[in-house]
């Protein structure tokens, strides 16, 4: 994909960053050869990979799921500012 100076003049203004005219030519031709490098990853045959997202491979420690009463609900609601029949007491945000 080539990129013009007058595409990366227009993205540099939408983006507010002051590029200088003389920078436009060269600041083109470097992001048109980043979005071919890009393009050149869809040719790499990914069939059967599994998507990762570490590339360290790890299992989360699981516990089990007990309902609680929560502890101490006195304890819970002393840092409260304000607390009413054992519930937190808000401002109203929305009309």
């Amino acid at each position: 994909m080539a990129i013009d100076a007058a595409t990366v003049r227009k993205v540099a203004r939408l983006a507010r960053i002051a590029e200088p005219e003389e920078k436009l030519e060269p600041l083109a031709k470097e992001l048109s050869g980043i979005l071919d490098w890009i393009e050149q990853l869809n040719e790499v045959d990914t069939d059967g990979v599994e998507p990762m997202t570490t590339s360290v491979h790890t299992h989360l420690p699981m516990r089990d799921d007990v309902v609680t009463d929560g502890g101490d609900p006195a304890r819970v609601l002393g840092n409260a500012p304000k607390s009413e029949k054992g519930f937190y007491v808000v401002p109203k945000v929305v009309e």
